[in-house]
């Protein structure tokens, strides 16, 4: 028999870790739902008139809100009316057993509520709170509404997106996306900090802020060139050829030339042109992107007389990186997810959804938890009864309406 034991299994890195979270839409959401599928507890605090306003954003997840499908699953729903002073003071009691608080209430409402990260972690020091804002706490724009596409425009995304005659926004809330998965990190972070100094402490994010760091590339060619990257649809501002271009089905595939060794190939064995290879007007980038619309024009015309699952093939066998120019379908269908095993179910009130495997992967240890969607104040009673009400207590809050 051998005398090596089998290593413990590897627990969740969050589990043992309480959250509470205030919030509502998209950035806090999908920072605590991060948190809740490496094993967090998250808690969410909602109001009892309706909930979180993102669970009435459309219907199409089988009767369900899709954002909110995709941002709240494995959360636990408290439905408390945080007007009343009894659920205010029900929310410290659960944020004083807490090691996470997450907020991102208007500008100015956590203060009011004396919920805001700071007033909280002068009460608790061991606790990491997080203010997630639309444009920080201080500054001209401190109080201005903030949604998504606003900041996105705010940020300079749009005017960056889209083609020569059309700004456009993101297809996805990248505002919204770049706070919360800002906001994950920072917790990361803090509690990280908390486990050598024993203190955890304030976060603050900011939706402007963390979109304009992922505006690096333009910021900086802007700031540094003098002027920002011309909006060119698909293709790439400085590189050629890097655009999708029409196959004979119907398709696009975009390809991409990093090099000019690359170019070489590409002229070579997929356009059939090798000549154009050494030609001075396309032998460099540099030439390539004077000559953009002659550049374009040579490989259009040879992807147009190939089917699209040729043309990647040919693409590939030159080392020329490619891709489908996939629709949202597509994504659903495509075999690279499929053969990694990316898709699960989770549970919820209209039954089993399909979701995707989050994508830290974390090899030795479990799964993320990836729980069900929960309905509103599913979880008020349990969580109520564990900070010692009774029935008859939850009762009167129900009929005063301070809890649903």
């Amino acid at each position: 028999m051998s005398t090596h034991q089998r290593p413990r299994p590897l627990p969740l890195p969050l589990d043992g870790v309480t959250v509470v979270a205030v919030e509502q839409a998209v950035s806090a959401p999908f920072a605590t739902r991060q948190l809740a599928d490496l094993g967090a507890r998250v808690i969410k605090v909602e109001r009892p008139d309706g909930g979180d306003f993102a669970r009435g954003y459309d219907t199409a997840a089988r009767g369900l809100a899709s954002h909110f499908v995709w941002c709240n699953r494995g959360k636990e729903s408290l439905a408390v009316d945080l007007k009343d002073p009894r659920g205010i003071a029900l929310v410290r009691r659960l944020v004083a057993r807490a090691d996470v608080f997450v907020q991102n209430l208007a500008q100015g409402a956590a203060a009011r509520l004396r919920l805001d990260a700071a007033t909280l972690c002068a009460t608790h020091p061991r606790l990491v709170a997080v203010d997630v804002s639309g444009y920080g706490a201080g500054g001209p724009y401190a109080h201005k509404r903030a949604y998504d596409m606003l900041v996105q425009c705010e940020a300079g995304l749009v005017s960056v997106t889209g083609t020569p005659e059309r700004p456009v926004k993101a297809g996805v809330p990248a505002a919204d996306i770049a706070a919360g998965m800002y906001a994950f990190s920072g917790v990361l972070a803090a509690l990280l900090r908390r486990a050598t100094t024993g203190l955890g402490g304030p976060v603050e994010i900011s939706m402007l802020e963390s979109l304009a760091e992922w505006m690096g590339h333009p910021l900086h060619h802007g700031m540094h060139g003098g002027e920002a990257p011309a909006r060119t649809g698909v293709a790439h501002a400085v590189i050629a050829p890097y655009d999708a271009y029409p196959t004979a089905d119907g398709g696009q595939v975009l390809l991409s030339v990093q090099n000019d060794r690359e170019w070489r190939r590409l002229a070579g064995e997929v356009l059939g042109r090798p000549e154009l290879g050494d030609d001075p007007a396309f032998a460099t980038n540099g030439a390539r992107v004077a000559n953009r619309e002659r550049t374009d024009a040579a490989v259009g015309r040879a992807l147009a007389a190939l089917d699209t699952a040729e043309a990647v093939e040919r693409l590939e066998a030159a080392g020329i990186a490619c891709a489908r120019l996939n629709t949202v379908a597509d994504v659903v269908a495509h075999p690279q997810l499929a053969a990694r095993y990316r898709w699960r179910e989770v549970d919820s009130a209209v039954g089993p959804l399909r979701a995707l495997l989050p994508p830290i992967t974390l090899p030795g240890g479990p799964e993320p938890l990836m729980g069900a969607v929960p309905a509103l104040g599913e979880h008020t009673d349990a969580v109520l009864g564990e900070l010692g009400l009774d029935e008859p207590e939850r009762a009167r809050l129900r009929r005063d309406g301070v809890v649903a």
